[in-house]
């Protein structure tokens, strides 16, 4: 069974998730730096990607839990959050349908602070030369794509497609009438 979570770590799809998460997690740590539009361009090409490869990520067997840690510390968080908070200002909050159909308001910052916590824990732990641990961090990384950070992604899509191309979407709108 471990050479078979060996292999299975050793995927293409695996390291490409884990160059992607890198690539996410460095460019969300330097957001302050960027403009707007960079930033929106950034996200948009490569959250789809993500959510792709979380998607093909492979189901590891028997995996031992109690070596998976959490390093992103809540001070952490905060500040990937007040950063991006910071950067889309009045477009910091979007509507999203929940599973029972309610209406929520999200915050943008919030959700790319939570993915980050989830890729950047995912980085650290794989770069642990123990077996177990890369194995901790496919199998983490595929379980809180189900519940956490593919939802998350899938939430944000349309709204950087709308920030992306309010414009071209605004005068579509008006040649309508």
């Amino acid at each position: 069974m471990k050479k078979d979570n060996l292999e299975k770590v050793k995927s293409t799809q695996v390291l490409e998730m884990i160059r992607l998460a890198y690539e996410f997690c460095t460019f969300t740590e330097d957001i302050a730096k960027q403009e707007v539009k960079v930033v929106l361009s950034f996200y948009q090409k490569l959250l789809p990607l993500m959510y792709i490869k979380g998607a093909l990520l492979p189901d590891l067997e028997e995996v031992d839990e109690s070596f998976n840690e959490r390093y992103v510390t809540e001070e952490h968080w905060e500040k990937v959050f007040m950063e991006a908070r910071e950067k889309f200002d009045k477009d910091e909050y979007f509507w999203v349908v929940d599973k029972n159909n309610d209406t929520l308001k999200a915050s943008i910052a919030e959700h790319l602070a939570d993915i980050y916590q989830d890729m950047k824990d995912f980085v650290i732990l794989f770069q642990n030369n123990k077996l177990v641990a890369k194995e901790n961090s496919v199998f983490e990384l595929k379980k809180l794509f189900a519940i956490h950070w593919g939802v998350r992604i899938s939430a944000l899509m349309p709204v950087f497609h709308n920030l992306m191309y309010a414009l071209e979407i605004q005068e579509n709108e008006e040649m309508e009438f």
